[in-house]
């Protein structure tokens, strides 16, 4: 009769706080969304087509500082008590110009879902940091969209 009555009141506590977890992850969720925005953002920058040419100096830039911006949110993430190996869907759709405008697209998604207020101290540095390197790797490939351009009108 004790085993049942402590298996209840295990059952009852483990439902209980179920909620509670779930609420957890979703107080905060920006991260996890601004991670798969920016893993698809590296996705988009490292897989080239043929005949999108010589890749420039500014891609480079997009991809040490998309690196950069995942290493620092994970941190940023995995202190605010999130599920980091979580793989969230990605938010935008990609535009048809090409693979640095679906970069840039998802940057802007990164850094409105990042610069939000963030109300544990020991995430700050890490969200500031990777702040900083996504806004280095949209000024980056903004740059390499008007190189690309700047290339084609020379070429007509």
């Amino acid at each position: 009769m004790k085993k049942k009555n402590l298996f209840a009141a295990l059952a009852l506590m483990a439902a209980v706080s179920l909620p509670a977890l779930a609420d957890e992850y979703g107080k905060h969720p920006f991260y996890l969304h601004a991670l798969s925005d920016l893993r698809t953002a590296a996705w988009q920058v490292d897989h080239r087509r043929p005949e999108d040419g010589q890749v420039s100096q500014d891609e480079l830039v997009v991809h040490d500082e998309i690196r950069a911006a995942i290493g620092d949110l994970q941190r940023a993430a995995w202190l605010d008590g999130k599920p980091i190996e979580w793989r969230e869907p990605t938010d935008v759709w990609l535009p048809r110009e090409g693979r640095l405008h679906a970069a840039i697209d998802l940057l802007r998604k990164v850094r409105s879902d990042v610069a939000r207020e963030e109300d544990d101290p020991r995430s700050r540095s890490f969200q500031q940091r990777g702040l900083a390197h996504v806004d280095v790797a949209l000024n980056a490939a903004q740059h390499a969209v008007g190189d690309v351009r700047r290339h084609d009108m020379r070429r007509e």
